[in-house]
């Protein structure tokens, strides 16, 4: 399952997801940038389950996790749809393309600061129409708080 968690405007979003996904007994994966992978932390951040991504790498990250997904019949892949903790109404749809391709659903998560909640959104089988699909996403989100509300935007979800 791909799981799409926003808004991600702090780093502190990461701990408040772990302890999540620890409360519901769920080993979740994430993709971080390759170098966290290196010593001194490499050992420590694979054993929480992350993924290293190279982005500078010619291979097409959707298509190796695609595989990843295919080898492996219990991944959960928690992504970050904004791809930064700036204000970003443009997603990656990554999570998207992953989730599709592979034919596995996407769980919704919001972090909510102003209730200090993480909550379960909803469950959202990708179709044919990307655009409104993405849309459909989008509204979800839009009334959870961010810990920092000026640097999440979901752009036009009407």
């Amino acid at each position: 399952m791909v799981i799409c968690v926003a808004p991600h405007t702090s780093n502190w979003d990461f701990v408040i997801g772990k302890l999540f996904y620890s409360s519901m007994g769920l080993k979740v994966s994430f993709l971080i940038k390759d170098d966290w992978l290196r010593p001194p932390f490499g050992k420590w951040m694979k054993k929480r389950g992350a993924i290293g991504v190279n982005r500078k790498g010619k291979h097409s990250m959707t298509e190796q996790l695609t595989k990843l997904f295919k080898s492996q019949s219990h991944l959960h892949l928690a992504i970050t749809p904004e791809g930064t903790r700036k204000a970003n109404p443009n997603w990656k749809l990554g999570f998207y393309y992953i989730a599709k391709k592979a034919n596995v659903p996407i769980l919704l998560i919001g972090l909510d600061y102003k209730y200090k909640e993480a909550k379960v959104l909803g469950l959202f089988t990708p179709t044919e129409n990307e655009d409104e699909d993405i849309k459909e996403i989008k509204r979800y989100f839009k009334n959870i708080h961010a810990k920092y509300p000026n640097a999440f935007d979901l752009g036009n979800i009407d």
